[in-house]
């Protein structure tokens, strides 16, 4: 052993191996190990009556409460007397697109889910499993916040972390407790700001692609180091309780994805004023009854739904 130690080579072996345990360790912590986080404080008080109304609005249901929510299902539609989701399926770019247009009566009908109900690091779970956990009938997924430490986290009415981020680019999406979306400076937004902006939800993933009426995206603009066309999820407004989701194919043959911009322009052909990026890639998925809409790519060209850290839904519970 004492002879190794002499010889030129060894140190260098030695100090490989400690890095290349230290980078393995950092890779599971960073995408692996699951760290539990808080509970959460309570900072958008949301009432009962939205969930009490009724907790089936499922085709099964079998209340004869006069109450009762009666939903009427096709394969590309929802409605009953509190909200209507109709979706589309488009062919833009060399790329599947499924719109989603949503209206509700009250913005606490569009709701969010941690995965497993857990806030926390690593926390996965389906957005389909998710969704069907809570009684949901329509899902996209969200802003994947649990693969960062740092960004925004508000989900109905909860702030779960505070801790912005600091990149000079870094935008929050708010929805607030009236049902608009407003775009944040991350960077620039307080904990307290943040508080006083009263939302129901933050995410913190991005970029902004439509901002008062304006997209704000051009060809150039990505996502970190992705390419410039990818399978997207995305939300926005186009007045109060009436929003689009988009989620599109791509990373497939005859699936080219769209850009940023490319995406922009489908909210704005839309009449969005507001419109904001989620987490794309293998993380898009839009799932309406009990079936996936969309053609989700998990690894390689396999087709196959990710877990992922939360979902956005429509429902009751």
């Amino acid at each position: 052993m004492k002879n190794f130690f002499q010889k030129p080579f060894a140190w260098a072996i030695i100090a490989a191996t400690i890095l290349s345990a230290s980078s393995v360790t950092v890779l599971l912590d960073t995408f692996v190990i699951q760290r539990v986080g808080d509970s959460g404080e309570v900072i958008v008080s949301i009432p009962t009556s939205s969930s009490s109304e009724s907790s089936s609005q499922s085709e099964s249901s079998s209340s004869s409460s006069s109450s009762a929510i009666v939903p009427t299902f096709t394969d590309n539609s929802y409605v009953d007397e509190h909200m209507s989701l109709t979706i589309t399926t488009l062919r833009r770019h060399n790329t599947t697109v499924y719109v989603a247009d949503i209206q509700v009566d009250d913005p606490l009908y569009l709701k969010t889910a941690l995965a497993h109900d857990t806030y926390g690091r690593n926390i996965t779970q389906k957005t389909s499993s998710m969704a069907t956990n809570h009684g949901a009938f329509f899902a996209i997924n969200g802003d994947y916040y649990g693969a960062r430490s740092d960004g925004f986290v508000v989900r109905n009415g909860t702030l779960y972390r505070s801790t912005k981020n600091t990149s000079a680019s870094a935008q929050a999406l708010i929805m607030n407790t009236e049902g608009d979306l407003l775009v944040m400076d991350e960077s620039q937004t307080s904990r307290q700001e943040l508080i006083d902006a009263h939302p129901l939800h933050a995410w913190s993933f991005g970029p902004a692609l439509i901002t008062n009426g304006t997209i704000v995206v051009n060809a150039s603009s990505e996502v970190n180091q992705s390419s410039s066309s990818n399978p997207r999820t995305a939300i926005g407004q186009i007045d109060v309780g009436h929003y689009v989701c988009i989620v599109s194919d791509g990373r497939l043959t005859n699936e080219a994805g769209l850009s940023l911009l490319e995406l922009a322009e489908e909210f704005d052909a839309l009449g969005c004023t507001q419109a904001y990026n989620f987490d794309g890639g293998g993380s898009s998925t839009m799932w309406f009854h009990g079936r996936i809409i969309n053609q989700p790519v998990n690894s390689g060209s396999t087709i196959s739904e990710r877990s992922v850290s939360d979902c956005v839904y429509l429902g009751y519970a």
